[in-house]
């Protein structure tokens, strides 16, 4: 029995063909998938109807993370490569005939300038989970270069989701539950207005450096 995603993430795409992206914008709702970039290889969307803000173990919502379902479509040579690759490691082809691209989850913490791809799923014309794999690794943004294909993707999403700040924070308490604490409302200023988190950042550093001057005068 194959695994299907959640309606409320796929239901607008009735068909899923791996193809150029001219016509990829065809059968993957723009409503629903923002298109950030074609390659050789592959074509990079991300869902904006589901990108939220993170929350703590006690409900209240984190604004240094950020979650997001990504989605990718494959050329035939990205999909020979995936097979033979599975192939190589001895693993299940069951559906593999069928696959045309794959989903999957990232979650970025701000704090750190890192995102993890902590799920991966191999998806198949109709839309059918044929695969699965989790990651618990983070990669260093800063480590990715400017050209490199994943950061360029990664920073379309944080650029995304900086200029919609106040629709993330309503759609997560509103379908999360989160709860909005002084903390969290400190924080979604600094997203805001980065320029305030530098000053106050800036105001710490110069307290505590006339704190240590003060200490080493007695």
């Amino acid at each position: 029995m194959k695994m299907r995603w959640g309606a409320g993430i796929l239901a607008a795409a009735m068909l899923f063909i791996a193809q150029p992206q001219a016509q990829a914008d065809e059968v993957i709702s723009p409503d629903i998938y923002q298109w950030v970039q074609s390659t050789s290889r592959q074509n990079y969307f991300f869902n904006k109807q589901h990108i939220y803000f993170g929350q703590d173990d006690k409900g209240v919502l984190d604004a240094n993370v950020i979650l997001v379902p990504v989605l990718k479509t494959y050329d035939a040579v990205q999909i020979q490569d995936v097979q033979a690759k599975r192939r190589w490691k001895m693993l299940s082809m069951e559906g593999y005939e069928d696959l045309v691209g794959c989903s999957e989850y990232l979650r970025f913490d701000l704090a750190a300038d890192t995102v993890t791809v902590y799920k991966h799923e191999d998806l198949d014309s109709e839309w059918g989970v044929l695969g699965t794999t989790t990651n618990s690794k983070p990669v260093k943004l800063a480590d990715l270069s400017e050209k490199d294909v994943d950061g360029v993707f990664y920073r379309a999403i944080l650029k995304y989701a900086n200029e919609h700040i106040d629709e993330m924070v309503e759609r997560t308490e509103k379908e999360k539950k989160a709860k909005l604490n002084d903390a969290a409302k400190k924080k979604i200023a600094e997203l805001k207005n980065p320029a305030e988190k530098k000053a106050d950042k800036d105001a710490k550093s110069d307290k505590k450096d006339k704190k240590d001057k003060k200490k080493k005068k007695h």
